[in-house]
């Protein structure tokens, strides 16, 4: 992965601290949702193909977006991270108990790798996930506000950096 490909990646996320800062959640959540329609937008010019990790994120971030303005309550912005790590931890999880690696069936586009790998790699991300959104649900009565999303920063992790590191 190019190094300028992961800085184009975390501009929705970015916009999002930068729009919480100066305004609302519900703003800065409409910002952040902007900004990655773009960047997805950006990446299919050029590579003329759409990332399904992609365009799974940017739905999950309209849909809470949607209800955080519809309802006026930043609650669905704050429990977005929550909500999207345990649900792609279900996917990936549920994936293995049907015999389908579905990180492959995600990025299975932009990285050749071997059926064991892709089972290996479902399994520990799955898993991951499952720490991650159980995690983000401890600060959240404790937090308000812009202080909470530190806790949740893994709503910017959208793409192709989840396979590295």
């Amino acid at each position: 992965m190019r190094l300028s490909a992961f800085f184009f990646e975390i501009v929705p996320l970015s916009g999002f601290f930068v729009g919480a800062q100066y305004y609302t959640l519900i703003v800065a959540a409409i910002i952040s949702l902007i900004l990655g329609l773009f960047v997805m937008l950006v990446f299919y010019v050029i590579e003329k193909r759409m990332s399904k990790f992609q365009i799974f994120g940017i739905c999950m971030s309209a849909l809470f977006t949607f209800f955080a303005y519809s309802f006026n309550d930043d609650e669905f912005v704050k429990i977005q991270p929550t909500i999207f790590n345990g649900f792609f931890s279900a996917v990936l999880l549920f994936g293995m108990l049907y015999k389908k690696a579905m990180m492959k069936q995600f990025f299975g586009s932009q990285f050749s790798l071997n059926d064991e790998t892709w089972y290996k790699l479902s399994l520990r991300w799955g898993l991951y996930f499952l720490i991650v959104s159980r995690l983000t649900s401890i600060p959240k009565p404790f937090l308000s506000g812009i202080f909470i999303m530190p806790f949740s920063s893994s709503k910017g992790v959208e793409s192709n950096s989840l396979l590295k590191g």
